[in-house]
């Protein structure tokens, strides 16, 4: 079986996660689905009628299992037809614990956790 080369770059575990999305900008606002999660970004799919680019920053904020409530501040990574992966940028510190509780929940290992945090750094 073939590795994957983006996978094997990625230093961030993603998880992926019922939710729902808002995003936006300094005009609209657009609803759209949660795909999955890293400490670092997110993955979403591509809402109608968004026509951004790479770069953009967004405010966008994350209803994860109907209860969790993530915001932060987020550029575009990377566009795909159906998919736009985001970077966070800003995260205030409720949000970023909210966050870290969730991936801490589905990485099960504190010692995986440290790793991750520690490569926010880097």
């Amino acid at each position: 079986m073939k590795s994957d080369p983006a996978a094997e770059r990625r230093r961030f575990q993603r998880f992926n996660f019922e939710g729902t999305v808002r995003l936006y900008s300094g005009t609209a606002m657009w609803e759209t689905k949660l795909v999955d999660v890293s400490l670092k970004g997110v993955l979403i799919e591509r809402p109608a009628e968004w026509n951004g680019k790479i770069g953009g920053g967004y405010r966008m904020d994350l209803r994860i299992n109907n209860s969790v409530i993530i915001s932060m501040g987020v550029s575009i990574a990377h566009i795909m037809p159906h998919r736009l992966g985001c970077r966070w940028e800003k995260i205030d510190l409720d949000s970023f614990a909210q966050l870290k509780r969730l991936i801490e929940l589905n990485l099960g290992d504190p010692a995986l956790l440290n790793r991750e945090l520690s490569a926010l750094g880097s």
